[in-house]
């Protein structure tokens, strides 16, 4: 059976690092490597598949089969904003759910790739009810959703009132198409400059130190935090008011700024699948930003940390770098 004593190094505090250095994939780079971009957006793993894959094709589903018809939301109303409130509580306690049932009720692998041997903290008076798995879930469904939809509701209403012309699917294919394929970045680029703001002094002190109390972060913690970063952090599908597209597209980016906490957090690098198979989560970026705070603001695509002088690439030399940085960023 595969363990993570092949693929990495456990420390005697029980600190699991993976041996490979974290590294952007081949696309901002120089000179060029077209042969190894095309290998790494088309096909697994990669760009693509799995995890952009499963979240776009969700985005068609949930346009299709859980969204009220384009009639009913031409009037902004409480009773089809409930129904697409109704479907968000639905998905996040199902895809939150089952990471967390898997990874840490079930304990499937038990601490195998978990990069804290710890679990959830519980009698911890800094969380609501002294238990982290507790306090992160109602941040996420009495916080988190409701703001998530109400952002979603609002940029469904615009296009179905007239109020933001979209694209037509059958006469525009390509470009739909190609903006799903930019999605992603364009989620990366905006979660950047969003991050980095919830990181200004005042913005940490009162708002974004809530989602920092996960040093140590299950699923439930991604969507782990105060109103106010819910209100900044979803603002994301208002790029898709601005640029010409379709619904779709704006669905694309809802349901992974909805969902895709949970995989960032699951605190396991990968799931065990079988005793020689095993997946990426592609979470070990974020990971080490909730390890060291002011490092990985961004995805890990586009290498804006790179550019902004906050990569941490899992060395040590870069450890040390961090920390050395984050004695001069002091909460009074």
């Amino acid at each position: 059976m595969i363990t993570d004593i092949e693929k990495g190094t456990r420390d005697k505090r029980g600190y699991w690092w993976p041996n490979k250095k974290l590294s952007y994939g081949p696309v901002i780079i120089w000179p060029p490597q077209p042969k190894a971009f095309l290998k790494w957006l088309l096909f697994y793993p990669g760009y693509i598949f799995p995890w952009n894959f499963l979240y776009t094709i969700l985005a068609v589903l949930v346009w299709i089969y859980a969204t009220p018809s384009v009639e009913t939301m031409k009037t902004f109303s409480l009773n089809w904003i409930s129904l697409v409130f109704l479907r968000n509580i639905i998905l996040t306690i199902v895809v939150y759910g089952l990471w967390h049932f898997w990874l840490y009720t079930r304990k499937s692998q038990n601490t195998e790739f978990k990069y804290n041997k710890r679990w959830p903290a519980v009698k911890i008076k800094s969380f609501l009810f002294n238990n982290q798995t507790i306090d992160n879930m109602i941040w996420t469904l009495c916080s988190g959703v409701p703001v998530w939809t109400f952002y979603e509701s609002i940029c469904l209403w615009a296009y179905s009132s007239g109020l933001v012309p979209w694209v037509n699917l059958l006469n525009n294919p390509y470009w739909i198409i190609f903006l799903l394929f930019l999605n992603p970045f364009i989620h990366e680029i905006h979660f950047y400059f969003a991050h980095r703001l919830t990181h200004v002094r005042f913005m940490y002190k009162w708002v974004h130190y809530l989602h920092h109390k996960n040093t140590n972060p299950g699923p439930w913690s991604g969507l782990a935090m105060h109103p106010v970063e819910h209100f900044v952090y979803f603002t994301g599908m208002f790029i898709y008011l601005i640029i010409p597209s379709h619904p779709i597209n704006m669905l694309a980016i809802s349901m992974r700024e909805g969902l895709a906490p949970s995989q960032g957090h699951t605190g396991f690098d990968k799931i065990v699948v079988s005793d020689k198979t095993t997946v990426d989560i592609s979470v070990f970026n974020h990971y080490l930003h909730h390890k060291y705070f002011e490092c990985n603001y961004s995805d890990g695509t586009i290498p804006l940390d790179k550019w902004f002088g906050s990569f941490h690439d899992g060395s040590e030399k870069a450890t040390l770098a961090m920390k050395k940085r984050a004695l001069t960023f002091h909460i009074p």
